[in-house]
């Protein structure tokens, strides 16, 4: 071991198998730092919960007071040697025979307290030598690589408040998946792209080869492969008679035509106007509804796009950008479309296993919403409740955890969470995140952009870590709100001139 940092005090309830402060030596040691002490054959790890400065001397505030109206206190004692920092530590478990374990027994008063080494911190907090580099450990020189099993098998969700870094962290983790080789395990990344800020992965001269960028308005599915669970799922809205009538001309229509190429919208709707039901105003009703998916225009006669089954490859990144779609609800389609395909394609064992990377995704799997208005969130909870048997993991990016689904946020047992300062996103994702404590959760208001902590499944302690820089090459769509405001100006300029010029 090192230098000591200091020695272990008694204090009112402390030492305990909890909690234990001591005495720093020196100024070396820094709030949120590992610490570690002989403790019987093991050792006994610690986190730095706070850090306290105190002085006898200015203890009593009436004599501080007293002795401030004359030449001051510091001119008449030796107030500087008496000063001293204490350090309270939280006690997270111990070390012993290759094995942690809760602690039993506290430290003893006097006892010296060490830095933690660098490799059994490692060992202590569940990192792995080929883990998924995401940033480094505060005041620590220990690489935060998290295992991808641990982090990913059992769902990930990313939640912060705007600007504080999402999709910077988002990018990082693209970067190690599309970066592992295929001895340490590869999976494929699809990714909803809401706003275009991934498209910059497409044209990195590193990433540029192991990726594929869809625009939201080419996805497109032949109608023969659109079953009429799914397309009454798009329309929650429908009554048990047009739903028996959908029900009746899909079927037929993939019958008859199930030597062609596909059908179309037009032959799906004469196949309603054929159907044998007694009320017409059941058809009118049903072709109604079906008309605002036409509209959308995703659905086609033999048309596939993407080619799921070809283009979701190990270790390759598929991106679906949303960003020209203005419908809500189209996203929602479209999300719900994918999201079902490819989950089915998984449990098939037709593509590999996958992460479904989706921005936004209160917008997609919302609380409190009528089934209409949250077409996406019902195979968003059933991947949540069973991707992990399937090898089919969920990453939810959201900057609105307390308008996200309960039953999907609670099946993320891993949590990063960067700067969040909303009351009521801090309560909810206390209550979801089984890991957070009061202190843990008190933290999270003062984290800088890019500081983030990680808890769940993926470690076996909430961290700090701070987020490393991105490897990628940053392409979003958008210019800087000084630039657009710049360029928009200088165009009016040109177009005056130009108006002026002619006249």
């Amino acid at each position: 071991m090192s230098e000591p940092l200091g020695t272990v005090i008694a204090a009112d309830e402390s030492p305990s198998t909890s909690e234990f402060s001591f005495v720093v030596k020196g100024k070396g040691v820094l709030k949120g730092q590992y610490v570690q002490l002989r403790h019987g054959e093991g050792l006994l790890f610690g986190f730095v919960s706070e850090v306290f400065k105190a002085n006898r001397y200015y203890e009593r505030a009436e004599s501080v007071a007293d002795f401030e109206r004359g030449p001051g206190i510091s001119n008449q004692f030796p107030t500087d040697s008496w000063e001293y920092v204490i350090a309270l530590v939280k006690v997270l478990g111990v070390f012993d025979g290759g094995r942690f374990q809760r602690a039993f027994m506290p430290p003893s008063p006097g006892a010296a307290v060490y830095g933690a080494e660098p490799d059994v911190l490692r060992s202590f907090l569940g990192f792995e030598e080929n883990g998924l580099f995401l940033g480094s450990i505060e005041h620590h020189d220990v690489p935060a690589r998290i295992s991808m099993t641990r982090l990913l098998q059992k769902h990930l969700a990313i939640l912060a408040m705007s600007g504080a870094g999402k999709s910077h962290l988002a990018s990082v983790l693209l970067e190690e998946l599309l970066s592992r080789e295929q001895k340490d395990g590869r999976v494929a990344v699809v990714v909803v792209d809401i706003h275009g800020e991934y498209g910059g992965f497409a044209h990195d001269p590193v990433f540029g080869k192991k990726t594929t960028v869809i625009e939201g308005g080419d996805i497109a599915i032949p109608l023969k492969k659109v079953n009429p669970e799914t397309m009454m799922e798009w329309l929650p809205h429908l009554s048990a008679p047009q739903r028996d009538v959908l029900r009746l001309a899909l079927s037929g229509l993939r019958e008859s035509k199930k030597d062609a190429d596909g059908y179309s919208f037009k032959e799906l709707i004469a196949a309603i106007d054929s159907a044998d039901v007694s009320k017409d105003e059941v058809k009118r009703a049903l072709k109604r509804s079906l008309s605002e998916l036409k509209r959308h225009r995703f659905l086609s006669r033999k048309t596939e796009n993407p080619k799921l089954l070809t283009q979701v490859r190990p270790g390759h990144l598929l991106i679906l950008d949303f960003s020209p779609i203005d419908s809500l609800r189209k996203k929602q389609i479209l999300v719900s479309l994918v999201a079902r395909r490819l989950f089915l394609l998984r449990k098939k064992g037709k593509i590999p296993p996958f992460m479904l990377l989706i921005e936004e995704a209160h917008n997609f799997a919302r609380e409190k919403a009528e089934e209409s208005e949250a077409v996406s969130r019902a195979i968003i909870e059933t991947i949540a409740r069973e991707g992990r048997k399937f090898g089919a993991s969920l990453c939810l990016i959201s900057q609105r955890p307390v308008n996200l689904s309960t039953t999907a946020l609670s099946q993320c047992n891993t949590h990063i969470i960067l700067r969040v300062t909303n009351p009521n996103d801090l309560d909810h994702i206390q209550m979801s995140s089984e890991g957070i404590d009061a202190r843990v959760a008190k933290s999270i208001t003062g984290l800088k952009v890019g500081e983030a902590i990680l808890v769940g499944e993926a470690v076996n302690y909430p961290v700090f870590i701070s987020v490393r820089d991105r490897k990628s090459e940053k392409r979003e769509k958008g210019a800087p709100l000084h630039r657009q405001a710049i360029e928009f100006e200088e165009n009016a300029e040109k177009k005056a001139k130009n108006v002026e010029a002619f006249l």
